[in-house]
């Protein structure tokens, strides 16, 4: 297997894709801690992954309990090798001047402000390890080709964008890998926020034309992704920015 010995904690994955990574990571030998705000959903995900899956509750834009999963990362599997930032928000598609301030804020704080504090609290292990690691935020084509109505979402990605390869720069000697997986739009729970109108097939076929493969991602295509970035075959890849966005950007 893959992942065989690697313990992971994967953020936002009671659903969508942290739920299709966390399958395939258990699936390849993985131990994975599933994390997300929806407690009883992580919970509902390990259970169906088995003995080495565990849930904790938490939101990634509290320090804390950034810190928290590190921490049961360690007590239930003894370290940590594999962090995937996934969590993430948006605000409904709409017009820049109609986003509020409580909404702008919350969006940067669950898809930035979050990968500050799981840096924090992971990078230090990691390095007292010795034995390096793969930290995979997941970003979005909103980062690279920005799509109108999500001004402030698409930002918050070009941030997480820019954060990966800082981090790839500044990590490098220590052996931790990072990089970002940017997802085409996805048949989630926030569909209609970014489409901005009822999910409908004529309103799915407006943006499914401008996607040259004529679909949207999936778990799955995201899942393949986090596994090869994890997996010690991509020894040698750090500071990418990787499109599962069908030619979306191309």
């Amino acid at each position: 297997m893959r992942l065989e010995g690697k313990v992971a904690i994967v953020t936002g994955a009671a659903s969508g894709f942290g739920a299709g990574i966390a399958q395939a990571y258990v699936a390849e030998g993985a131990r994975v801690i599933v994390a997300d705000m929806n407690e009883q959903g992580a919970r509902s995900v390990a259970a169906a992954l088995g003995p080495t899956a565990v849930a904790i509750g938490g939101d990634v834009s509290s320090g804390g309990d950034c810190e928290a999963m590190v921490a049961r990362a360690v007590s239930a599997f003894g370290g940590l090798d594999i962090v995937v930032n996934n969590a993430g928000t948006t605000h409904r598609n709409k017009p820049l001047l109609e986003v509020t301030e409580a909404e702008f804020d919350r969006v940067y704080a669950v898809n930035v402000k979050s990968i500050y504090w799981m840096t924090r609290a992971s990078v230090p292990l990691l390095r007292k390890q010795g034995r390096g690691g793969s930290i995979i935020n997941v970003g979005s084509t909103a980062g690279i080709r920005p799509r109108p109505g999500l001004t402030w979402y698409n930002g918050s990605k070009g941030a997480v964008n820019t954060i990966t390869l800082a981090m790839a720069q500044e990590l490098a000697p220590d052996n931790i890998r990072v990089n970002s997986i940017c997802p085409v739009i996805g048949a989630t729970a926030m569909l209609e926020d970014f489409m901005g109108m009822p999910d409908t097939p004529e309103n799915r076929a407006r943006f499914l034309s401008t996607i040259p493969l004529g679909r949207m991602s999936t778990p799955a295509d995201i899942a393949n992704a986090a596994v090869w970035l994890a997996d010690p075959a991509s020894a040698f890849v750090t500071g990418i920015l990787l499109p599962i966005d069908g030619g979306r950007t191309a």
